[in-house]
């Protein structure tokens, strides 16, 4: 029964773990979009606050990663924020993906799983 549990809190683990990926994507790539919205699309001011904001936003929710590396965190995080960016690019702004921006996507993605969620 205690292995068992074992695997239940792993798992509950992992979906946090990439809950928070997926916020902090979120949180980047929206805020990153809104300072550009502000700034090349002559939105104003008022976007690049919000942008800002959610880049700040970004910064905290890193911080509540299970895993206490902030190098492991962060370089797995690059990974989410590929996948992230072009699904971000597909949805909001009609861009459209080709094969090989998918597959480095999945690289990366890979990479992410690597690097969090392997045995140690």
């Amino acid at each position: 029964m205690a292995s068992g549990r074992h695997l239940q809190c792993a798992v509950m683990t992992v979906l946090r773990s990439v809950s928070l990926f997926v916020l902090a994507a979120l949180a980047e790539i929206g805020g990153a979009w809104l300072v550009w919205q502000g700034v090349r699309e002559h939105r104003g001011v008022l976007w690049i606050g919000a942008g800002v904001l959610a880049l700040g936003a970004y910064g905290f929710v890193a911080t509540l990663q299970p895993d206490p590396h902030f190098g492991r965190i962060l370089a797995a995080y690059g990974g989410v924020f590929v996948a992230g960016s072009l699904a971000w690019g597909m949805v909001v702004d009609g861009f459209r993906p080709d094969r090989w921006d998918y597959l480095g996507a999945a690289v990366c993605l890979v990479g992410v799983a690597i690097i969090m969620y392997a045995p140690r």
